[in-house]
């Protein structure tokens, strides 16, 4: 699993059919505290995340074990919305109400 935040939306009109319905989010990967590094990727939404959410991402095979994206052609997905982060004893992330 890794940390992602949720930094913009895609739309793709034409598609596999097994992804139609499915919002795209774009993401980037995030250190322990939120900061985000690396390149921007796209994942399956499968809880409704938005702009600015922190989520937890799986990648691979793995990206096709939820109920959701179960034999689709999808290499990463999101599966949850982080509330908070704890590091070594410490509140790193704490979600904004």
């Amino acid at each position: 699993m890794l940390i992602a935040k949720v930094i913009g939306t895609t739309v793709a009109t034409i598609k596999d059919p097994k992804l139609t319905g499915r919002k795209l989010l774009v993401l980037r990967q995030t250190d322990e505290h939120g900061a985000p590094f690396g390149k921007p990727y796209v994942a399956i939404d499968t809880v409704d995340a938005g702009a600015g959410d922190l989520v937890l991402t799986a990648a691979g095979s793995s990206a096709r074990q939820t109920d959701i994206t179960k034999d689709t052609p999808v290499d990463t997905v999101i599966m949850a919305i982080i509330d908070s982060l704890e590091v070594d004893g410490k509140i790193s992330f704490q979600k904004s109400e």
